[in-house]
């Protein structure tokens, strides 16, 4: 047992979907998955295991940004042994062409956080997404025709900036959107050797300021549900 999990070992899957929001993972594992069990409400972070295609999957809701995303994976990988971590999350748009709803991949997730400051000092670590579950994921979007983006995006510390126009430095390098768990969740895989890939659905846009319901982004991101659920 997690000191964030109650879980008995057993009852998480090696493959576990990572939404932020706890009542994601509540309505993805209602949703989704066959005969969905809770195995944790400690700190109200729900967490689920059921199958999906006769395959054991979990759910485990994070919470916001890289700390609190990282006492979760720890202890899934550590204590759980979990092999596969899937961010199912929401994201801001930084580019005109990338509307809501779309789904972007992360391929790279550059930031502005210190995570890995203390690990590589005076230098720059650029946390990737594993390659197996990134071909999987746009091999199934392209046979299932849902439309995807991939590339770089942007992990932050801060979900409101002091700049409003700060976005634009990273947009005119190509970032695709902002978040704020995939460079930790890609750094932790990395150290333990384990798989990771961020799949996310545009929640709002910086471009246009658009921006979606609370309740859409609980329970009507689906398309990268799919996706997640069908490469493991």
């Amino acid at each position: 047992m997690g000191k964030h999990i109650e879980a008995k070992q057993g009852e998480i899957a090696e493959s576990v979907l990572l939404p932020g929001d706890p009542l994601r993972a509540k309505w993805i594992a209602e949703t989704f998955l066959e005969n969905p069990r809770c195995y944790n409400r400690v700190r109200g972070m729900l967490g689920y295991t059921g199958t999906y295609n006769g395959k054991p999957v979990s759910v485990q809701g994070t919470g916001m940004g890289i700390p609190s995303a990282l006492i979760y994976c720890h202890e899934l990988i550590n204590v759980y042994g979990v092999k596969n971590l899937i961010r199912v999350g929401s994201a801001g748009s930084y580019q005109k062409d990338i509307k809501l709803r779309d789904i972007v991949i992360a391929m790279s997730a550059s930031t502005d956080s210190g995570i890995n400051n203390s690990r590589f000092v005076n230098s720059n670590y650029s946390p990737t997404a594993d390659f197996g579950l990134f071909m999987k994921a746009a091999q199934y979007a392209q046979k299932n025709n849902i439309s995807i983006k991939a590339g770089n995006v942007l992990t932050a510390d801060r979900f409101y900036a002091d700049n409003a126009e700060a976005y634009k430095k990273w947009a005119d390098f190509g970032v695709l959107c902002v978040e704020m768990e995939a460079a930790g969740i890609y750094t932790l895989a990395a150290q333990f050797k384990v798989k990771a890939l961020a799949i996310l659905t545009i929640s709002d846009s910086l471009v246009t300021d658009e921006v979606t319901t609370a309740d859409e982004r609980e329970r009507s991101f689906s398309e990268m549900t799919e996706i997640a659920l069908n490469i493991i």
